[in-house]
């Protein structure tokens, strides 16, 4: 049987686990998986933009932000902000004491804050890493289900594993999920790089 739902996803882990009384406790597998693949995994199928007003010190940071890529101004020229640790935006909002346009970001919480407050509305780009959607009977696949169906199955396997008090098998699935994952990062990779030839950069953290 394949693995092209979540529906499917759900009948192959009761086959593997050779059980049928985990109903219940099936979706929680997944959804602990789906967890672990938000923290792991940054694909450029993960990758979103959208447009985003600046008009206040802090902004709520989009409901599935996982980690920015870029983030900009639109004024002539482009205005590219610079990501500063929260430490370092406190020194920058002293060495700012008026509004003005925006330099810098940083991340507090769920926010981002904005160095120094902007003294009026800008509208900005924003490109970031978006969380995997998550499956559910109302949502049944995603990209990541679509191309890795096995590092779905691994990693819910993973999951269940402790439930099911079964050391063994957990060292076998996460062998399995490692072997899917570093698959993703190599296959993310060359998609990324391309022909092009690699140019190093230093990570952007917010």
């Amino acid at each position: 049987m394949g693995i092209t739902s979540y529906s499917t996803l759900k009948s192959a882990i009761a086959d593997w686990l050779l059980r049928d009384d985990l109903t219940a406790v099936i979706p929680s597998f997944i959804s602990l998986a789906e967890a672990k693949f938000n923290r792991r995994i940054r694909d450029y199928r993960m990758v979103k933009r959208v447009a985003f007003t600046i008009d206040a010190e802090y902004k709520d940071v989009p409901a599935d932000w996982l980690q920015t890529v870029r983030f900009h101004l639109n004024t002539t020229p482009i205005t590219t902000l610079e990501y500063v640790t929260p430490d370092q935006a406190s020194e920058e909002r002293i060495r700012f004491v008026s509004s003005g346009q925006t330099r810098f970001f940083s991340v507090i919480g769920e926010q981002f804050q904005f160095v120094p407050a902007p003294d009026s509305a800008g509208t900005g780009e924003l490109t970031y890493y978006g969380k995997i959607p998550a499956l559910s009977d109302a949502a049944p696949s995603n990209w990541l289900l679509e191309y890795a169906p096995d590092a779905y199955l691994y990693g819910a396997l993973m999951e269940a594993a402790p439930y099911l008090d079964d050391t063994d098998k957990m060292n076998v699935w996460g062998g399995l999920l490692e072997q899917s994952l570093q698959a993703i990062r190599v296959e993310g990779e060359r998609a990324a790089i391309g022909s092009s030839s690699l140019r190093m950069r230093a990570p952007r953290m917010g």
